[in-house]
């Protein structure tokens, strides 16, 4: 069987693994502080008599758009936006450090700072624990005061913020980490309160690669179907002799 057939397939594999990533961006428009997943693939040479024109498509390592995504006011004070390359740090499910551009905090039923997916904040020293019932600031370099009643506001922890150098790796979870381990806190970073960070992912963007990327494929499937034709044009040449 020509050649062809399976490379046209790796071609079709390929296509559709991109939708799936092109799919996943677009249903996470809305979502805060999410960053655009990329995908990319090499073409690979076929090795072998009479195949140096051919070339199968592998994916490579894929990663994500480190872009900032725009800023929403909310005036919220569990709100925050994390500015420049940083982000906060939480702890996953899996116990280890993670961290995200989620800025959506809230105080649960324990006391505990956490995510609005329940991810518990990590600060300088540990989980965060709020007063009952206070009422909470954060300061721009993650200081988080909170004052209950009357009272002067007290500091209560600081948010861990990290600046990586090298590029975080996304999990299963939606949470990204650094191959190295955990990372120690920046000191220069900086925060805004009261807003959010939407997402990074452009829709008309996302909309316009998927139709690029479905004409891919059905131009893909053409020709697994131009391989069979000519296999069987083949085959009735060679019955006739």
């Amino acid at each position: 069987m020509d050649r062809m057939i399976y490379l046209s397939m790796s071609g079709a594999k390929a296509t559709m693994q991109r939708q799936d990533v092109l799919a996943n961006n677009l249903a996470n428009v809305s979502t805060t502080g999410f960053r655009a997943e990329l995908q990319a693939f090499r073409a690979v040479p076929v090795r072998g008599d009479g195949a140096s024109t051919r070339v199968y498509a592998l994916e490579t390592s894929t990663g994500y758009n480190g872009e900032a995504g725009p800023v929403m006011g909310t005036s919220r004070n569990l709100d925050v936006a994390v500015q420049g390359k940083s982000w906060l740090a939480v702890q996953g499910l899996d116990g280890t450090e993670a961290y995200t551009r989620a800025g959506a905090l809230d105080v649960n039923s324990e006391g505990l700072l956490v995510t609005k997916s329940g991810q518990t904040v990590i600060g300088e020293g540990g989980p965060i624990t709020v007063p009952a019932q206070a009422e909470v600031e954060i300061a721009p370099d993650g200081t988080i005061s909170a004052k209950v009643g009357n009272a002067k506001p007290q500091p209560v922890g600081k948010l861990k913020i990290v600046t990586p150098e090298a590029p975080l790796q996304r999990g299963d979870d939606g949470l990204f980490r650094a191959p190295e381990g955990d990372l120690p806190g920046d000191p220069a970073a900086r925060l805004q309160s009261g807003a959010l960070e939407g997402s990074n992912v452009s829709a008309i963007e996302t909309m316009v690669s998927m139709i690029a990327a479905a004409r891919q494929f059905e131009a893909q499937m053409k020709m697994v179907q131009t391989a069979e034709k000519d296999e069987q044009a083949a085959q009735q040449l060679l019955s006739t002799r």
